[in-house]
Order: structure tokens, then sequence, then C-alpha cells
């Protein structure tokens, strides 16, 4: 594989001309790739980078997952608009683990090493914090959009957040890191680890980012923490209801990112359930892939149906009390609720039912309050009609 190969998918790769250097050096290159442990669960929009680091391991090089247990306790503020809470202690340590279990279905395990940074971040002595805080200043860690805009907007910036960079660039140091990869908000990060390792007296990483891939919403990046994501374990009938819920817009990137080839269905619809069938089969298998489908057409169809009538049925009290829909038409198509004159598009309605949230009626609907229904009682259901269409 060519270095035009392994960097196709990346947006950035700096310095320009430096992988190609360090590919030539004749030894294993140590790709770097490090976590904050906030969630046990890898979402696709992470499996996405860790495929690009199996790229490097079919290459012959080896990959270095950080498992960010240490860091975690701080929280990585990039792209935040407010500092993130801490969590207990062993709550990061167990999603530590159980996170770095999952990246094995992606990574081959014989060439990944599996660091926790707490190794050697928990043994630093303040000297040596100090040492580290001197390899960067106040002025240019605030040239970071998101602490620019929080310090012209004179929000609150702990010191704790501003440490972050430095801890994460301090991470290259200790496994002396060729290339570090990330997403693109994570860019002020990594080039930081250059500056870090180069005052170390080590030769600078690679860095390279790559896109991020929008959430459910379609609007904000996946993200654990935003709960827009799909997990590659989560069940089969969960990802494939996950993925159609997606929005119309969302679909040429999931596509791009995730399957990767030139050809899709022209119909939305139809290319949304082709995704859907590609996503499960990848991480469940065909089988299961068929029977997320299945679950999808026999439960979550017929629910939707039942909360928006065709709009040529005959007009009684009670249908105009529900949100209707145009059958037929285009998914775009939007739902309504003829009073609140306010819409709701197929994919949010779908979204409402796979996320645990039970349709009763639109925001600003006069008819009915809305009202939600925790995710296990919401399953619970599912599971019941699904349990009652057999028996028939």
């Amino acid at each position: 594989m060519t270095t035009a190969d392994l960097t196709r998918h990346a947006v950035d790769v700096l310095p320009k001309g430096e992988l190609d250097r360090k590919l030539k050096l004749g030894r294993p290159l140590r790709a770097k790739l490090g976590i904050d442990a906030t969630s046990p669960d890898i979402h696709l929009g992470f499996a996405y980078v860790l495929d690009r680091l199996a790229e490097f391991q079919r290459e012959g090089h080896v990959v270095v997952l950080i498992v960010g247990d240490y860091t975690a306790r701080i929280g990585d503020p990039s792209g935040r608009s407010d500092e993130r809470p801490v969590l207990a202690d062993d709550v990061i340590d167990t999603n530590a683990r159980e996170f770095a279990e999952q990246a094995f279905r992606v990574l081959d395990r014989e060439r990944t090493e599996v660091r926790f940074n707490g190794e050697w971040l928990g043994k630093l002595s303040y000297a040596e914090v100090v040492r580290l805080a001197r390899t960067m200043t106040v002025a240019r860690i605030l040239e970071r959009d998101d602490f620019a805009k929080r310090f012209g907007t004179h929000e609150p910036i702990s010191v704790s957040e501003l440490l972050y960079p430095l801890m994460q660039a301090y991470d290259s140091v200790a496994i002396e890191a060729d290339i570090e990869i990330g997403g693109t908000d994570q860019l002020y990060n990594l080039l930081a680890g250059r500056d870090v390792m180069q005052d170390y007296g080590l030769d600078p990483q690679v860095v390279m980012t790559y896109p991020l891939l929008v959430g459910l919403d379609g609007q904000e990046k996946m993200s654990k923490s935003r709960g827009n994501y799909v997990g590659i374990n989560d069940p089969p009938e969960e990802m494939f209801g996950k993925t159609m819920s997606i929005p119309d817009s969302a679909l040429p990137q999931w596509w791009q990112m995730l399957v990767d080839e030139p050809s899709h269905p022209d119909d939305p619809m139809e290319w949304k359930l082709e995704l859907a069938r590609r996503l499960v089969r990848r991480w469940h298998g065909d089988e299961e892939a068929q029977a997320g489908e299945k679950h999808f057409t026999r439960v979550l169809r017929p629910r939707l149906d039942e909360r928006c009538p065709p709009p040529d049925r005959p007009g009684r009290p009670e249908d105009r009390r529900r949100p209707r829909c145009g059958a037929g038409r285009p998914p775009k198509q939007a739902l309504r609720c003829p009073r609140a004159g306010r819409k709701a598009p197929i994919h949010a309605v779908l979204r409402r039912l796979t996320w645990g949230r039970a349709l009763l009626s639109f925001p600003g609907c006069p008819q009915a309050a809305r009202r939600k229904v925790p995710a296990t009682r919401q399953l619970e259901r599912l599971r019941t009609h699904s349990d009652t269409t057999k028996s028939r």
C-alpha cells in the first residue's frame, strides 16, 4: 500500500512529506490513537478511525491505543462550549477496559498495544507538570476557537481544561509516537503533541486527521456525550432502526464513510435500507441483518402507520386529533399536526420510536401533551408487540 493509499481518506497530513520520510526509516512505525473513556461504547464514527489504523497494521506497523483513563478525569474540551462533567474513577476504569476490548473487533490484537495513560500521567511530580506546562503559552492555547469564543464571552475556562492538550501531548512523549491519528476537531491537540515531543528531544509525530461523522440528528458530530450515536455493539434491531432514523441529508456522508462505494440506490428510502443492511451485516452478520430488517418492518413501520393515517381516509373526530402523513409520498415529506401547523419529518418519527421516546404528539400540538417514556419501557412494549404479532 502506497502513501497515497494510506492517506486517501485523510483531511490533514502534516507536515507535508513527513509521512514519506518516516515510512522510509525501515522499521515499523508506532501509530497512536487516544480516546477518553467517557462511555464504554465505540460508535460508528470512531470505528471509522479505527479502520484507518487497521490499514497501518496491515502494512506491518504497530498501533498504540491510548485509553485515556487519566485524561478522562479532566475531559477533552475540543468543540465544547462548556466544561465537561468529571466521571467517578470506578466508572472511568470500567468504561476504559470495555472500550479497549471492543476495539479488537476492528484492530488486530497481535499488532496492538493498549496503554492506559494513567501509567505515566499518574506518576508525574509537580516539578514535571511545571516543566510540561512551560512548553506552551496561554496565548497560544487561547488561539483555539472553542477557548477563544468562551474567553470572548467571559465564560469560565478552568485551568484543568487548559492542561488537557498538554496531557494528551505527553502521551506521545511517553510512547514515542511516530504518527497520531484523530478527528478534525483534534487538530490543535495533535499539533501540540509535535511541539511537546520536540521540546523533550524526540522526533515529532506526523499528524493525520479524518472527517467527523454526523450523528443521528444529521447536524452535530456523532458523540457519546451527545447521545446521537450508533454503537458497534448495539443490538441488530436497534442498529437497523437507528440507521433508518437519520435524515436524508446525512445519507451521502454515511454512505461514503461507512460503505465507501460509488453506487447506491436512487430512492432515499431504499438507499437508507441498503445502508442499514450493510451496517448490521458488518457488525452482526447476514442473519442478524435480515432479522433487523424484519423487526423494523414488523414492529416500527406498523407503529408509524398507526400514528399516521393516510390523508384520504374518511375524517373522524379521533383522526383529527392525530398527526397525519402523506401515504406514498417520498420519505422527506413531513407529518403534520393540523392544528399546530408544525411538521415532523419521517426520520424524526422513527428516531422517537427507536430512541425510546413514545410519539404521542408533535411539539406545539395542542391536542395532547408530550410525554417521554423510558427506553426500557419502550423496548419492552416493542418486544410485547413483536411477540403478539408472532403468535398471530
